[in-house]
């Protein structure tokens, strides 16, 4: 028979080694949750860098994309001439492909007679560089370029504004700055 004494003794080592174990217990079950934890998070954080860098790269494509439909062959607004607008080294130019009168009245081929620079003109109107160094900017709007206007000799700033359709480009020249130019609509014809 166990005493009084005796008996108390016994539950507190019982208790105490219950205590024991269910502490043993309770920090195994936090480590056991804590890595699984630190598991999925590092997961989560990886798939939510896939999915930001995945998007960026879709972002640029898609931006890549809309930068590139202005590429193709455009009726200039007087009729007379197409050009044809490029992309190379990720800036956009544009030269004369078609006339509708390439001779002049001997004919021979127009050439860029109006030309300030004496050597530049006996270059041919047909094949020339109507149009340099433009930069897509957002929402259909190539900037930072030149418009070089035969008729004249000069050349200009120029911004180009595409419609929503694509079938229409506004191509604004100026000096200084854009709200003091002039604008032509030029009409795609690809």
């Amino acid at each position: 028979m166990i005493g009084a004494r005796e008996s108390e003794s016994l539950i507190r080592n019982m208790a105490s080694g219950c205590a024991h174990r269910l502490d043993f217990y309770t920090r195994m079950c936090y480590l056991w949750h804590s890595y699984h934890w630190r598991l999925c998070m590092s997961r989560f954080t990886i798939v939510l860098l896939f999915a930001y860098l995945f998007s960026g790269s879709l972002c640029a494509i898609a931006q890549t994309n809309e930068a590139d439909r202005v590429i193709g062959n455009w009726l200039v607004q007087d009729k007379k001439a197409k050009i044809k607008i490029y992309k190379k080294n990720n800036k956009f130019y544009g030269k004369i492909v078609w006339l509708k009168e390439p001779n002049d009245a001997e004919g021979k081929p127009k050439v860029d007679k109006e030309n300030s620079e004496e050597e530049l003109r006996g270059r041919k109107l047909i094949g020339l560089l109507m149009l340099k160094d433009f930069e897509y900017d957002e929402d259909l709007v190539w900037e930072d370029g030149e418009i070089y206007d035969p008729k004249n000799g000069k050349t200009y700033s120029c911004k180009m504004t595409m419609s929503e359709d694509g079938r229409t480009l506004d191509v604004r020249g100026y000096i200084g700055i854009s709200l003091i130019g002039r604008s032509q609509d030029w009409t795609r014809t690809d």
